[in-house]
């Protein structure tokens, strides 16, 4: 299963609630290109000169990590990719390499959105560096600005700043929202709406996935 959506609709979230519910590992390719790195492995050391250089992790090697992760025990039963493919080009080469396997995708879920609720969702969030946070509308500290727990003055991380986010959300648009109609042609792709509350979003993906069970 691969979900898709752009920076902010909650794709994270969602992730973590069905790996839970559907007791099925949640891949993220950061958190693969993280454990290879640390642990040493030739693929982290040859990802690691990439990201040294200040370079794109090529794709070939993006899907080789992925292959080697995906053929795990914990991964038997199903798994569920979150932020991989971005692009085409990666659905088309994951495609080929599930196929080497005797595998395949079975479902897609586009989390969606609009932009103008992205911005707003993001440009809000509020960090303290104890390691909470806090949002201006959905969760706002007691005292504006000021941590709850430890007092401490709360910041932006450069990642929420709107003029970052509405950068991601282009490249988005460009890179990754093709896959959209990629699988949407394949029939094996549900939309939900992003905006809704994260367990009305988790309950509506676990009927989609029910029915799919038949």
């Amino acid at each position: 299963m691969i979900l898709l959506g752009p920076p902010g609709a909650g794709k994270g979230t969602q992730a973590a609630n069905l790996s839970a519910a559907l007791k099925i590992p949640h891949i993220s390719t950061g958190d693969i290109f993280r454990s290879n790195i640390k642990e040493g492995t030739p693929l982290g050391v040859l990802a690691k000169s990439y990201i040294d250089a200040g370079k794109l992790v090529p794709d070939d090697v993006t899907v080789e990590i992925v292959e080697d992760r995906i053929q795990k025990d914990d991964c038997k039963n199903g798994f569920l990719m979150d932020g991989f493919p971005r692009t085409i080009p990666q659905a088309q080469k994951f495609d080929n390499m599930l196929k080497k396997l005797n595998a395949n995708v079975e479902l897609v879920i586009n989390i969606s959105a609009p932009d103008s609720a992205i911005v707003k969702r993001m440009s809000g969030r509020r960090m303290c560096s104890c390691g909470r946070t806090y949002h201006v509308v959905n969760l706002p500290p007691k005292t504006e600005g000021i941590c709850d727990a430890c007092g401490s003055k709360l910041f932006i991380r450069d990642d929420d700043r709107e003029e970052t986010v509405l950068e991601r959300l282009k490249t988005y648009h460009e890179q990754t929202s093709p896959l959209i109609d990629y699988y949407s042609e394949k029939g094996i792709l549900k939309n939900v709406d992003g905006t809704k509350p994260i367990s009305e979003t988790t309950e509506e993906i676990l009927k989609i996935i029910a029915d799919l069970k038949g």
